[in-house]
């Protein structure tokens, strides 16, 4: 597919949006988010910012006008997370809402897309938790274990997922879970469907979500189904095709996490430049060493390759054309770009890079993160592998 075919411009750029975007992260500095760090998980969530994105509008950019929100494509809110990070800022904790809402654009009722989506859009409902991971399972997402069985008018569920984002703060729950044995389907993709539900409901019947104290501040949880009843209507398009829902919404998480990833790498690439340029170590700034300059610069050059991709990717989405690998491709370079940045960053900065006041050590861990999850590089790599070049299934 050349640029030529593509009907969005590759070089949108919305410099209007980054503007606004670089005004709010402004009230939002390095020691806002270290304070974060410092309380135990279940407090470490950044609300007065995601409070701050929502009143401009931000959280709600993909979502069409007539519910309340921006209407922009995918590019729009890519750059909208981009700049987020690109200011130091982190823009996890409410990315999630901007392609979790997608499944009930695309896929729920009007009933569902009348209701939800305007309250989401408001801010009123946070739409921030994503349920499909399980411990047993990871990315084998089609052997999961957790079921919602039918009961009267609605559903039970009963299971268990892990490393769930945002869980505690958010008022609903994107929930993938198997409505049919697995033993009693043609493909291991049938009989698993898609639920909306009312996380603050589901705690009061027999969820619990317990936080993970881990090295990233991704307010991260365990969440365990114990008998929780929901009602029919919580479901999402037909039963049994929700893995086929998830998956389409998966190319805009990949173009607006990738987005995220070219943001750490600008920030970092800015730092590395100015503190290579005022450090002066043996009567000389440390940026005239070539020691300090190549990782720097190639950091940079491999960023800009990574955009390009991206940029790439959103326009096809955006287009409506198959971007799956363009998509995927996007999602792997920025997150290697964002770390050969990060590394160069964290290196320029000697021993300093430890310090917390810096804030590199923070981004660091941000960037690491990202060669982890939301989706492992490895699977990237096979789905390239397979469906690209053509070589044998590997998994």
């Amino acid at each position: 597919m050349s640029d030529a075919e593509l009907s969005i411009p590759l070089e949108v750029d919305y410099p209007e949006i980054r503007e606004q975007v670089e005004k709010v992260c402004a009230d939002f500095p390095g020691e806002y988010w270290r304070k974060l760090e410092d309380q135990p998980p279940s407090g470490s969530y950044p609300t007065e910012f995601i409070e701050a994105l929502t009143e401009g509008g931000f959280l709600a950019a993909l979502i069409p006008e007539e519910y309340g929100g921006a209407g922009l494509p995918v590019r729009g809110g890519a750059v909208i997370l981009e700049t987020i990070n690109a200011c130091g800022c982190s823009a996890s904790p409410g990315h999630a809402q901007m392609y979790t809402m997608g499944t009930i654009l695309r896929h729920g009722s009007k009933e569902q897309k009348d209701y939800y989506l305007p309250k989401i859009a408001s801010g009123e409902l946070r739409l921030q938790a994503f349920g499909v991971t399980e411990p047993t399972t990871g990315s084998d997402t089609t052997q999961l274990k957790t079921k919602a069985e039918k009961q009267g008018n609605g559903y039970v569920v009963n299971g268990q997922k892990v490393w769930t984002s945002r869980a505690a703060h958010s008022d609903l729950m994107l929930l993938l879970a198997r409505t049919t044995p697995a033993d009693q389907v043609e493909k291991r993709t049938h009989g698993i469907s898609t639920f909306l539900i009312d996380l603050k409901e589901a705690q009061k019947n027999g969820c619990e979500i317990r936080p993970i104290d881990a090295m990233v501040n991704h307010n991260t949880c365990e969440v365990f189904f114990d008998n929780v009843p929901i009602p029919g209507d919580s479901l999402i398009g037909e039963e049994g095709k929700g893995f086929r829902y998830i998956l389409d919404g998966m190319n805009a998480e990949r173009c607006l996490t990738a987005s995220e990833g070219i943001g750490n790498g600008k920030y970092f690439i800015e730092k590395a430049v100015a503190y290579a340029n005022e450090r002066v170590v043996f009567n000389r700034p440390i940026g005239q060493n070539q020691g300090i300059q190549f990782p720097i610069a190639q950091g940079y050059a491999e960023l800009e390759a990574a955009d390009l991709m991206v940029r790439k990717a959103t326009a096809m989405f955006d287009a409506g054309l198959p971007c799956g690998s363009e998509a995927n491709m996007g999602r792997f370079l920025s997150s290697n770009a964002a770390w050969a940045c990060a590394e160069a960053c964290f290196t320029t900065h000697g021993g300093f890079a430890f310090a917390k006041e810096y804030d590199i050590e923070r981004k660091w861990r941000e960037a690491r993160l990202a060669r982890t999850a939301p989706i492992s590089p490895n699977l990237i790599l096979s789905f390239l592998a397979q469906h690209v070049l053509g070589m044998p299934r590997s998994y």
